[in-house]
């Protein structure tokens, strides 16, 4: 099969500091891409003029989307607003820019959150729109969403051969510890940490402990995208995870045995759950050639090696962030 990002071709990383976009970044180098990306006080993403200015600067053959304002639950629950416009008009700028100054090749980066609350699992990509989606975090997915239509409306009035791709729940080096912004894997860890330090005897966290998740290395899915990148070229989506998943109590005690906590666990029923249970198929990635290479146990002792070598431990809190 020809490949449709050969090597050396010139690829503009959008949101290369943030988790997701650093490892592709790496990953990319590492086989011979030549990477082009701006900081955010070079670049603000969500300025138009600005942003299709640099694209026609630096003329890269492919773009990868992966800057975001993104958070947990308690992030997008508490400002909807950030999370529905700042991503829209990253989306907007990145996408319609790339289209201006004729860009070959453009991976969107969505999120598995794009599907509904109460779809069958596993879910597969023509889940998408069927169903009422989790409140919690519905102003980012109605973003996601956009710019999923965005790509395939581009494919379809253009012929743009630019595709998408839906990440399940991702960790790894360049996370966010924050307790205020974070995901539920990072946000154990820190709890966890903290805990062990303080000799707390108890933990508590929130929701029932029963919703099931699937988590993903961040590494793993940068080798996903070049993947993809690669070898694919279809309006369809593509959903990236392992296809595994496992109880949220189950993923704590994970976490504390890594980190080394023996206190007791207990949650809080009165805290919200979010979605029941996300676990992705991803029948139509494995069929590239694609597997992941990191289990979970190995990856939560890397990312946690990574935060405490990173001096990020005592990091102040933050608020939501564009990454």
């Amino acid at each position: 099969m020809e490949d449709l990002l050969p090597v050396p071709s010139r690829v503009f990383v959008a949101g290369h500091r943030g988790l997701v976009g650093s490892a592709v970044a790496r990953r990319l180098t590492e086989t011979g891409y030549e990477v082009v990306s701006r900081d955010r006080a070079e670049l603000d993403l969500r300025d138009a003029a600005a942003t299709l200015a640099f694209l026609r600067e630096q003329r890269p053959d492919a773009v990868v989307l992966a800057a975001a304002r993104v958070g947990g639950i308690l992030a997008n629950s508490s400002r909807p607003v950030e999370f529905l416009e700042d991503n829209l008009r990253i989306q907007l700028s990145v996408v319609a820019g790339s289209h201006t100054v004729g860009v070959r090749r453009l991976l969107f980066l969505g999120s598995s959150c794009v599907y509904p609350k109460f779809a069958a699992q596993p879910l597969t990509e023509d889940a998408l729109l069927s169903g009422a989606l989790e409140p919690t975090n519905q102003a980012y997915a109605i973003a996601k969403i956009a710019g999923l239509e965005q790509v395939a409306s581009y494919r379809r009035q253009y012929g743009a051969s630019w595709i998408s791709a839906m990440p399940t729940n991702l960790y790894g080096p360049g996370d966010d510890f924050d307790l205020e912004t974070s995901h539920v894997l990072p946000a154990l860890l820190r709890r966890f940490h903290e805990a062990k330090a303080a000799g707390r005897e108890e933990v508590v966290l929130w929701g029932t402990g029963t919703p099931r998740r699937e988590f993903l290395h961040v590494d793993d899915l940068a080798a996903a995208c070049e993947v993809l990148l690669r070898r694919y070229d279809d309006a369809s989506p593509v959903n990236v995870g392992c296809g595994r998943d496992l109880t949220i109590a189950e993923l704590a005690a994970v976490v504390a045995e890594v980190v080394g906590y023996r206190g007791a666990i207990r949650f809080d029923p009165s805290r919200p759950d979010g979605t029941p249970r996300k676990v992705l198929d991803v029948s139509r990635l494995t069929a590239l050639g694609w597997k992941p290479g990191i289990g979970l146990a190995e990856g939560v002792a890397r990312t946690y090696r990574w935060w405490l070598e990173s001096g990020a431990v005592d990091a102040p809190s933050r608020r939501a962030r564009v990454q």
